[in-house]
């Protein structure tokens, strides 16, 4: 994957967007986001608390539809697969309802994968919708309120 015109790779948008070069890895760029953000939770999590997690969610959105907007802008690219900053936040929201267990760590991971790729309604609408930073990030999120939900289903259920 290439840089975006005019920027290196060391430049503040393009370690936030591609979550410090995690989406430029090969395969899956998401997985490998979603991947990313797991020690960040855990860590999160461990020292913050659920509040400190959510906190950190919700503020890596906000700064990844800003980042977002202006790494798509530059590569030309609606929505380019390099950008995965959507992926961590929204994994770690997901990971708000989960205990601080690997095996939940994991369980999360596998439900907003699942929920990311079949990206029921309404994330279908904002991948299909809606452009820029806000697009981009959108349909994450709307795919981690899915994997939540059934995370914390079985949180309840097996716990």
């Amino acid at each position: 994957m290439s840089l975006p015109r005019g920027m290196s790779f060391w430049h503040p948008v393009c370690l936030i967007s591609t979550w410090f070069g995690a989406g430029m890895l090969p395969g899956a760029p998401g997985t490998w986001g979603s991947l990313a953000a797991l020690p960040v939770a855990w860590f999160t999590l461990q020292y913050f608390g659920v509040y400190g997690l959510a906190a950190a969610g919700i503020g890596l959105f906000a700064l990844g539809c800003w980042t977002s907007t202006i790494y798509a802008r530059r590569t030309r690219e609606r929505d380019p697969s390099s950008i995965v900053v959507d992926e961590v936040a929204a994994q770690l929201l997901v990971l708000t309802t989960a205990p601080l267990d690997p095996a939940w760590f994991i369980g999360g991971f596998l439900l907003f994968r699942v929920a990311d790729v079949l990206k029921p309604w309404p994330a279908s609408w904002a991948d299909h919708s809606l452009h820029g930073g806000l697009g981009v990030m959108l349909d994450d999120l709307f795919a981690a309120v899915y994997a939540w939900a059934a995370l914390h289903g079985l949180v309840l259920l097996l716990r």
